[in-house]
């Protein structure tokens, strides 16, 4: 069966994840949280909720917690923010301008209180009073000033280093450009915001001009920001709350209550609502008021901070991780609104599964205007009985993913009731092929594959990937420019395309970047991959669970194309003899065996398949030698390789019978240790496994 991917992975617990698992997910975690990070800070454009973030971030350290000698040089934990944009100076913080912890309910904030008590030895009647202020939506910055003089302004960039914004800054009304009475050295530390009125009049400047309106309040004061020419982010009037210090000469306060005091002294806005609470009931009291008077602010808001107000125990406290433990972000749900659903369309994603999208009429949420809301899967339109006309509660989730909430049934018009529960089509909407969901998953996804136009750019990159038919020359951008141009829309396509370069409209001699060397390079890469084995041949049709291992054991049972081809075609009948014959290979259980009889008797994909096969050989499989001298045994390579490739390696132990693992286990017999061998090495010692070097794999393999 094909592995899981990292998504999958993250429906184990936490407790049942092996070394393995947890090692990679970690890896999968730290690329995904990078790609959101920069998404966020430099393009101001996320693409995923706050709360799909903050879930991401406490896996991660929950795993992190569990598997300490686990934890990544570049795991999230360690970062903030993201690097600094090009098109700035840098500027490095004297202070780390860290994040805070979240919290999602009021149980969690009497938490934080009581891990405070308990690290400080406070008696239990103790008050801790906290200083609690809104959660301004906009961008992190820091003001600095030398002998009462502003000299530098700075955005929080990864939190170490962030970018030179000083004459942005200084257009902002409010900042002052010079204080008296402050410390020969003083880092102010706050958010920069954009007003209601001043958004809208910037997206209509936007839509003017036939420029990409912003989607909220946070990107637009962002973007804002950063321009390369201060005079446009003067013109957009932006605006500063001053919450906190950064480095500083000489501290004269005793409290964050009266640092508050002193800014507002020296002549720093600050929110107006900001209030010094005694008890933690009384900080969530202001939350709740805080949240019901939220539209009315002028500004976007996403919570409350609470901040510990004594500064000797914030001192004492410090940090955790990324954090202070002496603040705590308070979030809010989510705003909601009504509206009426107009149709329910459904979109077809580049991988085959099938979502249901809900078009409604427009409404005004959380600073944007909503029309569109995914419905995740049919399970989902099911359970909140989702229907064309039905008036319906939305919100943003995090106040950037719009979610359908529920659905008003009382307001539900006659003839939608009387129409009856939406269903999933069971053809694709797309090439009406056949649309099917397996037993236990909640997608459907389209069986149409390599003729599906949503599939297709996607599963011909595959269909040229390395471990397929590995076409070099023949790329993401490449493969993207001849689908668009309608040069390739199937496999065999690719191989008539040399025939066919100079008809093309333009000929292909004719286009940007298509000199004749890089034709000839491209010509020979697709001639020289006409024959090609069954496994790699299977693993290229990009079907559903087949992946590598999966197609190599497939071509050794069968052994030809049309033996498969011919069982595959009898197993439609669940009660026949190559039903059964296909149900008996070890290791293709139920849902795999159903996939293969899927894709192999869909009529599209026949087509494909009988198109290619004209175009190109598929061998046959060699059986792999059963009296070899490890024929049956497991091997691990480690370490890189001098005389052959790890590929090639890889495919000679299995064309010897041997099974080829990722990791060393007690199940392993053999590893083989090429130069820079690390961890794998060490286990295979602990485990009493016997280790040998790439020459005796050489002698070993008969090479």
């Amino acid at each position: 069966m094909a592995k899981a991917s990292a998504a999958d992975a993250r429906s184990i617990a936490i407790d049942d994840l092996t070394d393995a698992q947890a090692k990679k997910e970690l890896a999968a975690l730290a690329r995904e949280l990078a790609e959101h990070d920069w998404r966020y800070y430099q393009q101001d454009a996320p693409t995923i909720s706050d709360e799909q973030y903050d879930a991401l971030r406490r896996r991660n350290e929950a795993i992190e917690a569990r598997f300490q000698d686990l934890v990544r040089a570049d795991s999230p934990s360690k970062r903030v923010g993201a690097p600094v944009a090009a098109g700035f100076g840098k500027v490095v913080h004297r202070h780390p301008m860290l994040s805070l912890q979240n919290a999602f309910s009021e149980e969690e904030v009497r938490d934080f209180t009581d891990r405070i008590r308990r690290f400080l030895s406070l008696a239990e009647d103790e008050p801790v009073a906290l200083v609690a202020e809104p959660k301004i939506d906009g961008l992190s910055a820091s003001l600095r000033y030398e002998n009462g003089k502003y000299v530098q302004g700075a955005t929080r960039g990864d939190g170490i280093t962030g970018e030179d914004v000083t004459a942005n800054i200084a257009t902002i009304a409010g900042v002052p450009k010079s204080i008296r009475g402050a410390p020969a050295v003083l880092e102010v530390r706050g958010e920069v915001y954009m007003g209601g009125e001043e958004f809208v009049r910037l997206n209509a400047a936007q839509e003017k001009a036939g420029k990409q309106q912003y989607a909220n309040r946070r990107n637009a004061a962002a973007g804002s920001l950063r321009q390369i020419d201060p005079a446009v982010t003067a013109e957009r009037q932006l605006k500063f709350f001053a919450y906190s210090p950064g480095e500083v000469g000489e501290v004269t306060w005793s409290s964050q209550w009266e640092f508050l005091q002193k800014l507002q002294k020296w002549g720093f806005p600050t929110n107006p609502l900001a209030k010094r609470c005694a008890t933690v009931d009384e900080a969530l009291a202001l939350h709740r008021d805080i949240g019901a008077g939220r539209k009315g602010l002028g500004y976007d808001i996403d919570g409350v901070v609470y901040k510990v107000d004594r500064l000797d125990w914030q001192q004492r406290l410090g940090m955790v991780s990324r954090a202070p433990r002496w603040a705590l972000a308070h979030k809010f749900a989510a705003e909601q609104a009504e509206t009426i659903v107009r149709k329910i369309v459904v979109y077809v994603g580049r991988t085959g599964a099938l979502t249901p999208l809900a078009q409604v009429e427009p409404v005004h949420v959380g600073g944007v205007t909503i029309a569109n809301i995914g419905l995740h899967n049919e399970d989902v339109v099911a359970e909140k009985d989702v229907r064309e006309g039905d008036t319906v509660i939305i919100q943003r989730a995090g106040d950037v993913i719009p979610q359908l909430v529920s659905v008003v049934k009382a307001k539900r018009p006659k003839n939608v009731a009387k129409a009856g529960p939406w269903e999933m089509p069971d053809r694709c909407p797309i090439c009406k092929s056949a649309a099917t969901r397996e037993e236990g998953e909640a997608v459907r996804r389209c069986t149409g594959g390599l003729i599906c136009s949503a599939q297709a750019v996607e599963r011909l990159i595959h269909f040229c990937s390395r471990l397929a038919f590995d076409i070099r020359g023949l790329g993401d951008i490449q493969i993207s420019q001849f689908w668009e141009n309608g040069d390739i829309q199937e496999p065999a396509d690719i191989f008539t395309l040399p025939k066919r370069a100079e008809q093309l409209k333009p000929p292909l001699s004719e286009r940007p970047g298509w000199g004749e060397t890089k034709m000839r390079n491209l010509f020979s890469a697709v001639n020289s991959r006409r024959t090609i084995g069954l496994d790699r041949f299977l693993y290229s049709l990009g079907i559903r669970h087949v992946g590598e291992s999966t197609a190599r054991l497939l071509a050794m049972h069968f052994g030809s194309l049309d033996a498969l081809r011919t069982t595959l075609d009898g197993a439609r009948d669940e009660d026949s003899d190559a039903r059964a014959a296909l149900d008996s290979i070890d290791q293709v259980g139920p849902v795999l065996a159903q996939a293969l009889i899927d894709f192999f008797v869909e009529p599209a994909n026949k087509k494909v398949i009988d198109d290619l096969v004209e175009v190109v050989t598929v061998e046959e499989f060699a059986k792999p030698a059963s009296t070899s001298a490890i024929s049956g045994k497991t091997i691990v390579f480690t370490g890189t390789l001098e005389k052959m490739t790890r590929d090639e390696a890889k495919a000679r132990a299995q064309q010897l019978g041997a099974k080829v693992a990722g990791s060393v286990s007690k199940k392993t017999d053999l590893v083989v240790l090429g130069p820079g061998a690390g961890s794998k090495a060490k286990d295979a010692e602990r485990l009493g496994i016997t280790t040998i070097d790439e020459d005796e794999w050489l002698t070993l393999a008969g090479k």
